[in-house]
């Protein structure tokens, strides 16, 4: 999701020197259970900057003494933060449950909540309450596709490819991991009943899926839904209306120990986290990428915008 370089060269860069941190951190002496600093973990891409940002400056702003360290890959961050090299990081219900705790089931958003909440406590690790930020999967049209053809929701996709002859042509770009999992482009297509000649089926780098749907050279692009591309371009998700994408709310993770020595802490990030959602973190997540202002000085409207504790 970082893109520029390539992408891939970038994402590369970043694991690396996130490793390099971790390496140091793992190096360092450790951390008291009572030391005075809050040291925030997060992951490589633009929301997890903002998230961080906004979390860092708030908690600076009421007496904390906060540490940042950012530009980690998932499974990094989640090490850290369960070898207590992180006291607070943001993560998602969704990844927690399929890549760290392997969960296959079909869940609700309050039931995959709960399932890895109570399965990360035994791990000193508490989940406090879950924004309605859902950053998942959407599949994403052109504005003028969306305004001519009327389609809103995904089985709307699926009944109109198979009604009309022009669907022939459509081409539906996404990224390689998606087109390739077990879970990913197959299921989906056998989940709303559509098929497409393998020349319709184009893989591509994440980013590039965004740009292409600006530019009308894909009909249909797989995109997420709190990236501030898709309201900058004119995107329009439609709705994952059998719900086969699987929630991925962004929840304040923090160790138990860390909430215990700071009675006020989980009453502040569960405010922080009712503040969002998915257009406030699109726009803020637009605000970075399309039109280039500082991390520092978006979580720094955010927070004069909200009246938190």
């Amino acid at each position: 999701m970082i893109l520029c370089l390539t992408k891939g060269g970038i994402r590369r860069v970043l694991h690396l020197a996130g490793a390099c941190m971790i390496a140091l951190l793992v190096a360092a002496p450790c951390a008291s259970a009572f030391a005075s600093t809050i040291r925030l973990g997060a992951k490589n891409f633009t929301e997890q900057y903002v998230l961080a940002e906004i979390t860092a400056q708030y908690l600076r702003s009421r007496g904390y003494t906060v540490e940042e360290h950012s530009g980690l890959g998932s499974t990094l961050m989640r090490s850290a933060l369960e070898n207590g090299q992180f006291d607070v990081v943001w993560d998602y219900t969704g990844t927690a449950a399929l890549v760290y705790d392997k969960i296959e089931e079909k869940l609700t958003p309050q039931q995959m909540y709960e399932r890895v909440k109570a399965l990360d406590e035994p791990r000193g690790l508490i989940w406090l309450d879950a924004s309605p930020v859902n950053d998942t999967y959407a599949l994403g049209l052109p504005g003028s596709v969306a305004q001519r053809t009327g389609i809103r929701t995904v089985s709307e996709l699926a009944a109109y490819t198979e009604k009309h002859p022009e669907s022939k042509h459509f081409v539906f770009g996404m990224d390689a991991e998606f087109a390739n999992r077990p879970d990913g482009l197959k299921p989906l297509l056998a989940a709303y009943g559509m098929n497409f000649r393998r020349s319709q089926l184009k893989q591509m780098d994440p980013g590039l899926v965004y740009t292409a749907l600006h530019n009308n050279q894909l009909t249909i692009g797989l995109v997420y839904t709190t990236d501030g591309r898709v309201n900058g371009f004119g995107i329009v998700p439609l709705e994952d209306d059998l719900h086969f994408f699987p929630p991925y709310n962004a929840v304040p993770i923090v160790r138990e120990a860390v909430l215990e020595r700071n009675p006020q802490l989980a009453k502040q990030l569960n405010a922080l986290s009712a503040a969002l959602n998915n257009d406030v973190l699109q726009k803020m997540n637009k605000a970075v990428d399309l039109d280039g202002k500082p991390v520092q000085d978006v979580a720094a409207e955010f927070l004069r915008a909200h009246t938190l504790p």
